[in-house]
């Protein structure tokens, strides 16, 4: 495995972190998937084995499964090895209806609770999952301000989120690292962000960094879901086209093959050419995707190949 710096944390975060909403997709919520839970424990263990020291989860990852899931397995000597992310802000009522909250009563109430679920006394990132219209990101940032002098979170910073919304929250206190979805796809990240993480030295997190699975070739207008998979219902997911990003792929493909390479492997070249992105949030949900992913950490595109496969998929998304 290789690391990178993460932004101004004192902390050197591997390049590949486990995305951990792939471990709870029987719980509901937001998962990808049925998993057992002793599959999910073992996963996890391997992920550290292969060196990986991040693992991001959040309360809407199965109802709480993925955080409960998570803290039992990195339960002992294996929590002083690693770096735990979570978040506030999606909670849901009785009925599992899902709900966006960042007032600081629910954000103070929601990290206890993921306090008990994980099993630990402090949480090494704490993130604001996405901005909430309702609520002044200042009032949540006071919070996370209080827990981290309370030692119940160790850095905080945002998901999602804007640079209106990041100049806000930096009145209060500046973010540290930011996550957000960036891959071969989707770009946005560059012009919204990366001028805060640069000015800042703040960390970056992708998520979506395998865009669903259509950057491996695993996910394919012929595709199906099984219902506790996201994508099997998800508005944002089944009300979108894809066409265009499966036609990109299927030129992609063959050419990387010839060169040596996968889907995979371009999907990480992408990202990891841009200096500011830290980490890139995997969802592997086998050993052999773990090994796969970490492999491709080792066999990057080359710069002049790497920009022709961008220019193809520009092309097929203009």
């Amino acid at each position: 495995m290789q690391y990178r710096p993460f932004g101004s944390l004192d902390f050197d975060v591997s390049m590949i972190g486990m995305g951990c909403a792939s471990i709870s997709g029987e719980g509901g919520g937001y998962g990808f998937g049925d998993i057992t839970e002793q599959e999910s424990i073992d996963l996890v263990h391997a992920a550290q084995d292969r060196g990986i020291n991040l693992f991001d989860t959040a309360p809407i990852y199965g109802f709480g499964m993925s955080e409960v899931r998570l803290g039992k397995a990195l339960a002992g000597e294996r929590r002083e090895r690693a770096f735990v992310v979570s978040k506030s802000g999606i909670t849901w009522d009785d009925e599992k209806n899902v709900r966006l909250d960042n007032s600081p009563t629910t954000t103070r109430a929601m990290l206890e609770q993921s306090l008990r679920d994980l099993q630990t006394d402090s949480i090494d990132l704490y993130l604001v999952h996405w901005p909430d219209q309702n609520c002044d990101i200042r009032a949540t940032m006071e919070v996370l301000v209080d827990a981290k002098q309370e030692g119940k979170i160790k850095a905080f910073g945002l998901s999602n989120s804007n640079p209106d919304e990041l100049a806000k929250a930096s009145e209060v206190a500046v973010p540290e690292v930011l996550q957000a979805q960036m891959n071969l796809f989707e770009n946005s990240p560059r012009e919204s962000l990366f001028d805060f993480v640069n000015r800042q030295g703040a960390g970056m997190m992708t998520w979506g960094s395998l865009d669903k699975g259509i950057l491996t070739g695993r996910v394919h207008k012929e595709r199906t879901f099984d219902a506790s998979d996201v994508r099997s219902h998800a508005p944002w997911w089944v009300n979108d086209d894809h066409t265009p990003r499966y036609n990109a792929m299927a030129e992609l493909m063959p050419r990387l093959e010839e060169k040596g390479h996968t889907g995979l492997e371009l999907a990480l070249s992408h990202l990891f050419s841009h200096p500011e992105v830290s980490t890139a949030l995997c969802g592997f949900r086998s050993t052999a995707q773990l090994e796969g992913t970490c492999k491709a950490v080792d066999n990057l595109l080359s710069g002049s190949l790497l920009e022709a496969c961008q220019a193809t998929a520009q092309k097929h998304l203009s």
